[in-house]
């Protein structure tokens, strides 16, 4: 059945879908799930930004890596309750979540406040923050009474964009200017998928995939997008003799 949704959720749409099979660059059981963060970081675009965003990570992209979801969920967990990952949800879709370490984060919001009124309250919040809280979002009662913030302070934490309204008296966890980095990963997305659909019966070798020119529709690398489609479920993955085949899921 053909897709007919409207392009966010064509992208973004995380179904459960046959997972990929273990062609992975890192093995399962053990694996150290920091080492796979590392390592697709390292496929970040830093200068797309103008070194401005900290490396970001989707969740997913693990997946593409590890084929135990569980063992990944629970070292992602174990990483953000020790105070060394922090956890966005960036409005693609409920089961899009990004990665990014707690000290980059740090860092990029804190350059990014020098010389605004606004630095002394963002570092207040990241001192509160980062020794070991995993919320995602925050209400009122919590800003107000636990990291003892006043509403004028809360603004401040708005306007700065280390939170973003989630609905009334209650803030998202974010990303400042990261709405550039969504615009890209979108058409990334959906151009590297276009990739694997127009391809001769819908399929291509992974390698082929990634060793494609990227296009205008595609800023980040290509690794970066192939662990994306894959750990999403959005091609279903065949071991051949050739290697690892990426098939179009309709």
């Amino acid at each position: 059945m053909s897709r007919k949704r409207a392009l966010i959720a064509d992208t973004f749409c995380l179904t459960k879908r046959r997972r990929c099979a273990a062609d992975s660059e890192t093995a399962d059981g053990a694996a150290d799930v920091r080492s796979s963060l590392q390592y697709l970081m390292t496929l970040f675009s830093r200068k797309l930004f103008n070194d401005s965003l900290p490396p970001v990570v989707l969740k997913h992209q693990l997946y593409s890596l590890h084929n135990d979801k569980t063992l990944v969920d629970k070292q992602v967990n174990e990483l953000r309750e020790n105070g060394e990952l922090l956890m966005f949800q960036l409005g693609f879709d409920s089961e899009a979540f990004a990665l990014v370490f707690a000290e980059d984060y740090r860092t990029k919001v804190l350059l990014g406040e020098a010389g605004r009124e606004t630095w002394g309250t963002v570092e207040k919040f990241l001192a509160k923050l980062i020794p070991g809280c995993s919320d995602l979002s925050f209400n009122k009662e919590k800003m107000l009474n636990e990291f003892l913030f006043t509403d004028r302070e809360i603004t401040q934490l708005v306007k700065s964009g280390v939170l973003t309204v989630r609905d009334a008296g209650s803030w998202w966890l974010s990303i400042p200017n990261s709405g550039k980095f969504i615009k890209y990963f979108i058409k990334g997305r959906k151009a590297v998928l276009g990739m694997v659909k127009k391809s001769r019966y819908g399929e291509i070798l992974r390698t082929e995939l990634e060793g494609r020119r990227t296009t205008s529709q595609v800023q980040f690398q290509m690794k970066y997008h192939v662990h994306d489609i894959m750990g999403a479920e959005l091609v279903e993955c065949i071991q051949t003799t050739s290697g690892t085949l990426l098939r179009y899921v309709d």
